[in-house]
């Protein structure tokens, strides 16, 4: 018999048209002891319910996908699409393939490997959550951590890759070993997130393991795929993709010739497992060859904070155009009644050269601006990676040799099209960069690659007491 301790938060479904629950019920008694029903019906109810989640802060959405994408070269744009398309913000990516450590891209890139023919971790971020990252873990070419701060909740994301079937049972065993201290280097109250290729198949139905595991597996259990319930259980994850009833096709991660099998997982803390609101794989996708991204949406709920408004510069960067800088120098004459001399008072100068430069020179829009790494996907890029990604998702419905071929044609023709584009748009940027003008841009693009290259872009200051003497002599 199973017992369940926190009754408080299971939902009243009992009276159909109803969202309370048994803590609502308790939070919203009168002075007089009256129930009130937080109902659709009833405009006070939405009322004090609104109220109440207006006092606990808002909430915000996630979604981490992690995906084997088999090799990173020549993958990057189009990964950072299929990101934009499915709304993820988080991806963790395994067998990169790529030799080093370093970040890299708009969507940037977190990776670690140690050999180009082999293994490789990655996490790739989207553009708004890059100033977020405190802290990168690279523990080798098979696991590396990130933590994340987003609104002042605590975020650790890890992306792990277990060796295949076929390995040494030490190999194994090494792995298994890393990621528990990885997992148990993370405080208590941080929400903990794995997207992983385990190389398991934890099976379908969780007799025995059901707090760590829903029903929804696939298939059978095999001597990998027990070593992932074992962990979950040490740890006190618990194995995301399994605890939402989907169709077969949005629970199979691996399909090679006739297999079908379910390899890559998302876990989390079994105590966040709430904030989970859906965990699928997504298909239709033709990035990586065998493997499909499986995508958990989470919802944190995070603490009031007041959002910066956007700031917005003059541009006084065009005062180097000559025509530009003469008529700036007449705005401002005018200005002044004529006068070559400014006022005494420094305010008043400042504003009135403030106010001539945003009505001559402009102000930029505050915005972002994206892609900047990647101006060579142009329209014909895009249009042949759309017909690769139709392509593949023929072939997945109907496996015939026509198909197969007619996927190969298009992975081929993307290969192309990207060579060209990236050559041509090279070519401008030479053409540029030999002129005066390009020189500039030269320096610029050199500082902004090495800040773009770094980890961490906020740097946490903890401060210690010190005691100092204000005195002449003495010590502190």
């Amino acid at each position: 018999m199973r017992i369940i301790h926190n009754t408080l938060d299971i939902p009243d479904r009992s009276r159909p048209g109803l969202t309370t629950t048994a803590t609502d019920a308790v939070n919203l008694q009168g002075v007089g002891g009256n129930l009130t029903t937080v109902g659709r019906r009833k405009r006070g109810g939405r009322r004090v319910r609104g109220q109440r989640e207006k006092g606990k802060g808002k909430n915000i959405g996630l979604r981490i996908g992690t995906l084997n994408v088999g090799t990173m070269t020549g993958k990057g744009r189009e990964l950072a699409d299929m990101m934009e398309r499915r709304k993820v913000d988080v991806l963790c990516v395994q067998e990169t393939r790529w030799k080093g450590s370093k970040a890299r891209g708009g969507y940037k890139l977190f990776y670690h490997g140690v050999d180009r023919k082999r293994n490789g971790v990655g996490v790739i971020l989207k553009g708004e959550f890059v100033n977020s990252v405190l802290e990168v873990k690279r523990v080798s070419d098979r696991m590396m951590s990130l933590k994340l701060e987003i609104e002042g909740v605590m975020v650790n994301v890890v992306s792990g890759y277990a060796p295949q079937v076929g390995c040494e049972l030490e190999v194994k065993e090494r792995f298994w070993r890393e990621l528990d201290e990885v997992i148990e280097s993370f405080p208590r109250g941080e929400r903990v997130v794995i997207g992983a290729d385990l190389n398991g198949h934890v099976g379908e139905g969780n007799r025995g393991d059901e707090e760590v595991m829903g029903r929804f597996g696939v298939k059978e259990r095999n001597l990998e795929g027990q070593m992932v319930v074992d962990f979950a259980k040490r740890m006190e994850m618990a194995v995301v993709n399994t605890y939402f009833q989907k169709k077969e096709e949005h629970r199979v991660t691996y399909r090679s010739g006739g297999r079908s099998t379910q390899v890559d997982y998302i876990l989390c803390r079994r105590g966040h497992l709430r904030e989970v609101n859906d965990c699928k794989v997504l298909v239709g996708e033709s990035v990586a060859r065998q493997h499909r991204m499986v995508v958990c949406k989470m919802t944190l709920e995070v603490r009031k904070k007041k959002r910066g408004k956007t700031e917005k510069k003059t541009k006084w960067w065009k005062l180097q155009n000559e025509e530009t800088c003469e008529e700036f120098r007449q705005k401002l004459r005018q200005v002044l009644g004529g006068q070559d001399e400014l006022p005494d008072d420094w305010k008043t100068t400042a504003e009135i050269i403030r106010e001539t430069g945003r009505k001559v020179l402009g102000v930029s829009s505050g915005k972002r601006k994206d892609g900047k790494d990647t101006w060579w996907w142009n329209e014909e890029v895009q249009e042949c990676v759309q017909r690769k990604r139709l392509a593949k998702r023929k072939w997945d419905v109907e496996r015939t040799e026509e198909g197969r071929q007619e996927y190969k044609e298009a992975k081929h023709r993307v290969k192309r099209e990207v060579a060209k584009a990236k050559q041509k748009a090279y070519d401008e940027l030479y053409d540029r960069l030999e002129t005066k003008e390009g020189e500039k841009d030269l320096y610029r693009l050199a500082r902004q690659r090495d800040r773009d290259g770094k980890d961490v872009q906020q740097i946490r200051v903890i401060k210690d007491r010190v005691r100092v003497s204000l005195g002449g002599g003495g010590g502190a």
